[in-house]
């Protein structure tokens, strides 16, 4: 019983080990915890005009025609640049020496025997012992990166909480030959980011989550498939 159970349990761990690098990056796009549980702004329309001919309240005549309500459009201008160098040094060095000496009798008398059996002692005694030892270690590492991606999506506000920041989610598909080109984002901007254009940099959505995928022929002729993957999962060398 304890084998057949061990065995399961090495099973187990070895299933879940391939699992876990078997699993392709991914991305959700499921508001963060405090924009769910932050209540919506309520809508006020029930403003008084007081003699005015240009309008009142979020959307007056004369004003730009910025994103201010649920399901309004927002141009989002993802402009991202990833930059990242890295280098180091590392140098190590010790050394070790060890020395044991015995001891050495004396005698102050004349006594040939005696003599002679000091000098016996001292030739067993008197025993040097020395050791020594070192080490060495010196290693060095670069990496540098550079990525960037520029693009503009549309995105819809879902939600205005009650601070006035707003929620949005965007997505776009683009089938161009059979080969289909998604992008997806989702954060929290503020409105005074949003310029008299309607667009906001991507720099300025907080918890953003961007996503850029392919499918198609060509992103599967370049990625492995599941039976090549499950091998280099389990081979141990």
């Amino acid at each position: 019983m304890t084998k057949t159970y061990l065995s399961f349990v090495a099973v187990s761990l070895l299933i879940s080990g391939c699992s876990a690098r078997l699993t392709e990056p991914d991305i959700t796009f499921t508001p963060p915890k405090y924009v769910e549980e932050m209540p919506a702004r309520e809508e006020e329309n029930n403003f008084a005009a007081r003699g005015s001919l240009f309008g009142q309240g979020d959307s007056p005549l004369f004003s730009d025609h910025k994103a201010m309500h649920v399901n309004d459009i927002v141009t989002v201008v993802i402009s991202e640049t990833a930059t990242s160098s890295n280098k180091a040094v590392k140098a190590l060095s010790e050394a070790d020496t060890v020395g044991l000496n015995g001891g050495a009798f004396t005698s102050g008398g004349t006594n040939s025997a005696v003599n002679s059996a000091e000098a016996k002692l001292n030739g067993l005694a008197n025993i040097g012992f020395s050791a020594g030892s070192n080490s060495n270690y010196a290693g060095a590492g670069s990496a540098s990166k550079n990525a960037s991606f520029t693009t503009t999506v549309s995105a819809r506000i879902v939600k205005v909480m009650v601070n006035g920041n707003y929620f949005i989610v965007g997505r776009r598909e683009i089938m161009v030959d059979d080969q289909k080109q998604i992008m997806q984002l989702s954060g929290v901007i503020r409105p005074y980011d949003i310029d008299q254009k309607n667009q906001i940099s991507s720099a300025k959505i907080s918890d953003a989550k961007i996503m850029y995928a392919n499918e198609g022929d060509i992103d599967r002729s370049v990625n492995q498939g599941w039976g090549s993957k499950i091998v280099q999962a389990i081979w141990p060398f």
